[in-house]
């Protein structure tokens, strides 16, 4: 799994008051756990741009005053209104301890359905799994080219190697749908074409 880096500094006091006052400054006040101890710490709310607005998932290399704490996103929490980030909970990476998380889906491919005028859904963009940190992969990738109208791809479809789906198999990823206004265009020809040939003739009497 690909990596990013950021630092932070230590929190001291883990008070509401400090919080707030982290919060004014610009920074966000954050947590990681899951290793031998947990440690409370905070970074500028820049650092986390391409952490959180983003559809991929990275791990994380944080420097907390010069120790490295390798670690993922499990939560972020948003304020109701300005939609800032407040504060953000990490689990710790420890090589051969396995982790849950949720890893995008990427869809490769142009299906012979959708050139057949059928529509594209993606249901899941992401997919919970779980794996040891070196067995995480950055991207579920799917081929979609040989799919046809009606055909669906469901979870228990994917080839997962090195780690395990937690997703329910009976979920859907993608499918290809008939287009409803395509067919009821080519109903509405079909009528028009029909409307407009020549009546037969009726046979002569003998």
């Amino acid at each position: 799994m690909k990596s990013v880096s950021i630092s932070a500094e230590k929190r001291v006091d883990l008070g509401k008051k400090e919080a707030k006052a982290l919060r004014a400054a610009g920074k966000v006040p954050c947590v990681v756990y899951g290793g031998e101890t947990v440690q409370h710490f905070a970074a500028t709310e820049i650092a986390f741009n391409n952490l959180v607005y983003t559809p991929n998932v990275y791990a994380v290399a944080i420097d907390i005053e010069g120790t490295t704490v390798n670690a993922l996103i499990k939560d972020i929490q948003f304020h109701p209104v300005t939609d800032r980030i407040i504060h953000i909970d990490f689990v710790e990476l420890t090589p051969g301890k396995s982790v849950n998380t949720e890893i995008p889906v990427v869809i490769n491919g142009n299906a012979i359905g959708v050139r057949n005028g059928g529509k594209l859904r993606k249901t899941l963009r992401k997919l919970s799994v779980r794996a040891t940190p070196e067995n995480l992969p950055d991207a579920i990738t799917l081929d979609i080219s040989k799919m046809k109208i009606g055909e669906k791809i469901y979870v228990r479809d994917v080839d997962a190697k090195g780690f395990d789906i937690l997703t329910s198999g009976n979920a859907v990823i993608v499918a290809v749908k008939t287009a409803r206004n395509v067919v009821e265009e080519e109903e509405e020809e079909g009528a028009e074409a029909a409307a407009d040939a020549p009546a037969a003739e009726a046979p002569a009497a003998e």
